[in-house]
This record gives structure tokens, sequence and C-alpha cells, in this order.
């Protein structure tokens, strides 16, 4: 397991189990580069990208709702590991998410 994802197994035991594992599975297709957050921002680009591309579709929450947490997580792993950094940090995620 890379750093990354030990890290995120850690602060997501007790999720729910189907959440868990599809923001894990996000996770796990990104690229072993960066830090852990811009691992974990990355992620929740990619689960925000597959619920939009699902439409109304039902099966659209679930991504969305993996999103949603491996953002908070992208947020609290750079709290964690540069704290000084999380305003720029926090701005460049509505940043990468607004266009």
């Amino acid at each position: 397991m890379t750093d990354p994802v030990v890290w995120f197994v850690d602060r997501t035991a007790g999720a729910p189990g189907a959440l868990g594992a599809r923001a894990r599975h996000y996770l796990e297709a990104v690229p072993v580069a960066g830090s852990r957050a811009a691992a974990l921002a990355a992620a929740a680009e990619r689960a925000l990208a597959a619920a939009v591309s699902r439409g109304r579709d039902r099966a659209a929450a679930l991504d969305l709702l993996a999103a949603d947490g491996l953002i908070t997580l992208a947020l609290l792993a750079q709290a964690e590991d540069r704290p000084e950094a999380l305003g720029d940090f926090a701005s460049s995620l509505v940043g990468n998410t607004a266009a």
C-alpha cells in the first residue's frame, strides 16, 4: 500500500463499507507523487468526475459522497502535514473544481 492509502485506511476505520471502498478505489487509481493531501484531492476530482458523468443516475450518489469524503480527508491531511499552507491548499481546491 502507498503512504496515502495507509493514511486513508487509518483515518477511515469505521466508515460505511461501500463508501470507504469506493473512495479507496479512487485513491488507489491516483499515481503516487506529491503529498498525501494532493493524492486525496486528485482522487476526489476523479470521484466527482465519475458522479457528474453518471448524471441523474442514483449510482452517482456514492461517487459524490466519496468525492466529499476525499476532499475532507485532503484538507485533514494538509492540516496535519503543513497547517501553515492550509488556506492556500483549500483555495486551490476551489479553483480546480470551479471550472
